[in-house]
């Protein structure tokens, strides 16, 4: 206690939470516990109470100090000090205008245990009263320096009271044990499993989209390109490599035009695609000038001509789906419009198109439309397009004019450029028969018909369709329609030819579904999915809430790692989304976020695209259709208690390290004991980790979890560099 006692007033600045714990400590041995439950009742975050909590404590442990000896008064030592601790609080109250949680609870607890009906609670002080109070203050505080000083006795008596053998039966009754599973370090304890870099043949490895095992399917409806995840006893335990000479990308905007040779070194596009100027190398660059097959103008160019029929501009079209999106400068070019977009191809001959879009900063995924549905709600986007995308939209009874038809938003648009569109002009050119692209154009418009979509314009390469905002307005009712009781419930889901139905509306004109804000203001409005009942425990307060929550720890994110919200972080996952919280408070034009809605969490992907943002539904026991180091910054929050007995939370890790970029950034948000078990792997993965306190505090037992991957490189024989 001497330590204590001689440093408390340096502890009223800085150290006050631990100097309680010390001293509840001590109350315990002298059984005072009564004052440990009046020393609980205190708020440590409040700006008076330590420093009232320091002051009361020392002058009580004093009174016991002098009174030690004679444990037969142990009633009368309490309420002294009871009493001394009373007339502090209120003094400090009447002195310097406090309001402290003490003074109102604290009478409370010396009411019950000293078993008085009277005490007054809000009883006024004479002056004099505070005179004598504040007086003896000042006198315990300099009887305190004297024995400090050594000639007092109270150091020795102190010293003599923890020797006495009577207090040893004390301790049994105390719990010294932890109570939260903080690692300690244990020498007896194997180290944890240090990770080996993979071969540098798997430097591009994509787990679920790998060629020799996608030729072990029927390349019927494209099945042979959908997902085929290797099976557990299959997965690599190992550390993918980057390539040799890999660099940061460069920031945006620049790093949508221009992507390091190194980093995505495959030149296969150059030649193939180089009269449409899709891609240039360039020395150690590829450059990318914004033509398209279907735009060899120019992205810019191609969008100001549909900017003149859909609403781009004011903000009602916000979110976009290009279907075969070679390397993604549609999407590209529309996020200086505000528009996002999700693109996405599959993993074919036009070798990394997917991986350049990802190095440009572009949001996009491997995938393909085959023979299942897409991984999106329904009603998600605004706007999608097929720009020379090769989809068989008449084939397969329009199986898959319907599923984007289901992804649509009702009022949505959808483009077409390409064949069949202008096969008049290049019939010669596609080396098919005109009469073989007028019936093939003609079953598209009777299918988009049946669908309740509306042609709004044609010139040249160029066809534009709008969806009805509701079924009510609908000319020609569809055939087949869809019986599923979930249209969202879509993952691994066989896609089925039936046209996906309206909501229900009350009027003609209502939108089926909800109308949406324009954006900006549609990010921070309660979603329809929301304000409607359709998310289960998700109200329109608990949603409000959620946001508010999000803006704080965004904000404490930002003073953890300073990165964040500038161009260095321009790719962002959020591996476990919930509403969306986490993308809406970082929202910025430098960044962009994929809110993966895990399948085994609750189904909230609908309303994140409602409020503006994109993202996916995804099995995190299961690699991601991405290449790797694709991602600058990964969060979670949760997400290993969401996976903690459904698989191998190594196994997530080790996804996580694919797809984050070297020197790239994780956070996680997660109980302490599985944040524990995380740390415990990643210990042989090259990150640098951190575990740091919730903002509300170090007794909270959820904490975040801040990791940061070394940079290194492959090379041949499983060596790897640093350089």
């Amino acid at each position: 206690m001497r330590g204590a006692r001689s440093g408390n007033w340096t502890a009223v600045n800085g150290n006050a939470s631990l100097l309680l714990a010390n001293w509840i400590r001590a109350l315990h041995r002298f059984r005072l516990s009564f004052i440990v439950e009046l020393i609980s009742e205190l708020d440590p975050n409040s700006s008076c109470c330590p420093k009232l909590t320091v002051c009361a404590l020392f002058f009580t442990l004093k009174t016991i100090f002098s009174e030690c000896k004679s444990w037969g008064k142990q009633v009368e030592l309490e309420l002294r000090s009871a009493f001394l601790i009373d007339q502090i609080c209120q003094t400090y109250n009447a002195l310097f205008q406090i309001e402290c949680d003490i003074s109102v609870k604290g009478p409370e607890i010396l009411k019950h245990k000293m078993g008085s009906k009277n005490t007054p609670t809000n009883r006024r002080r004479s002056p004099l009263s505070i005179i004598i109070v504040f007086g003896l203050c000042c006198f315990f505080y300099l009887l305190g320096t004297w024995q400090k000083s050594g000639f007092g006795k109270g150091d020795s008596i102190a010293m003599d009271i923890t020797k006495k053998t009577e207090c040893e039966d004390d301790f049994a009754t105390l719990d010294f044990n932890p109570h939260h599973s903080i690692p300690i370090p244990d020498a007896s304890k194997p180290k944890a499993k240090m990770f080996k870099p993979c071969d540098v043949k798997y430097t591009d490895y994509t787990p679920c989209h790998e060629q020799d095992q996608a030729m072990k399917f029927t390349r019927e409806n494209m099945v042979y390109r959908e997902r085929h995840c290797p099976p557990q006893e299959e997965k690599l335990k190992c550390l993918i490599p980057a390539p040799k000479g890999y660099s940061t990308p460069f920031p945006w905007p620049k790093g949508r035009d221009y992507v390091h040779y190194a980093n995505v070194p495959f030149k296969h596009l150059t030649v193939e695609k180089a009269n449409q100027h899709w891609v240039e190398f360039q020395g150690n660059v590829f450059k990318f000038p914004g033509g398209g097959t279907m735009f060899p103008q120019g992205a810019d160019a191609y969008i100001d001509e549909l900017a003149s029929v859909i609403p781009i501009a004011d903000g009602s079209v916000r979110t976009a789906l290009d279907t075969g999106c070679g390397v993604a400068s549609w999407g590209a070019y529309l996020m200086k419009r505000n528009v996002l977009a999700m693109s996405f191809a599959p993993r074919d001959n036009h070798e990394a198109q997917v991986q350049f879009a990802l190095e440009r900063g572009v949001p996009a995924i491997i995938g393909v439309l085959g023979s299942i549905s897409l991984p999106f709600p329904s009603r998600a986007f605004d706007m999608a397009q097929c720009s020379r995308c090769l989809i068989p939209w008449g084939e397969n009874d329009g199986m898959y004019l319907m599923e984007v038809d289901r992804v649509l938003r009702p009022g949505g648009f959808w483009i077409l450029s390409g064949p069949p569109i202008n096969w008049k002009t290049y019939y010669q050119t596609w080396k098919r028969s005109k009469e073989d692209l007028k019936a093939e154009q003609r079953k598209i418009e009777k299918l988009a018909e049946s669908l309740c979509w509306e042609k709004k314009y044609e010139k040249g390469d160029i066809a534009i369709w709008r969806k009805k905002v509701n079924g009510e307005s609908c000319q020609m009712k569809p055939v087949n329609m869809c019986k599923s009781s979930d249209d969202d419930n879509v993952w691994y889901k066989k896609m089925e030819t039936c046209k996906t139905p309206y909501p229900k509306v009350k009027s003609a004109n209502e939108v089926a579904g909800g109308e949406l804000k324009k954006f900006p203001a549609r990010l921070q409005a309660v979603p329809p999915r929301v304000s409607k009942g359709l998310i289960p425990e998700v109200s329109v307060e608990s949603y409000q809430e959620d946001s508010k929550l999000w803006k704080t720890y965004v904000g404490t994110y930002k003073r953890t790692n300073r990165l964040i919200g500038t161009s260095r972080y321009r790719n962002i996952m959020d591996m476990n989304a919930g509403l969306g919280g986490f993308a809406a408070a970082l929202d910025s034009n430098k960044l962009w976020v994929m809110n993966v809605v895990p399948t085994v969490a609750p189904n909230t992907l609908g309303a994140i695209y409602e409020r503006g943002l994109i993202g996916i539904y995804h099995d995190w026991c299961e690699g991601f259709s991405t290449y790797p180091r694709t991602y600058d910054l990964i969060h979670g929050n949760g997400l290993f208690s969401l996976y903690e007995n459904k698989c191998d939370l190594e196994d997530i890790l080790l996804e996580m390290d694919r797809i984050l970029r070297p020197e790239g950034s994780v956070i996680l948000r997660d109980e302490v004991d599985v944040l524990t078990k995380v740390m415990k792997i990643t210990a042989g993965m090259r990150w640098d980790v951190k575990l740091l306190d919730h903002e509300d505090g170090p007794f909270v037992p959820k904490k975040i979890f801040v990791a940061y991957k070394q940079y290194w490189v492959g090379t041949k024989g499983n060596n790897t560099s640093s350089d």
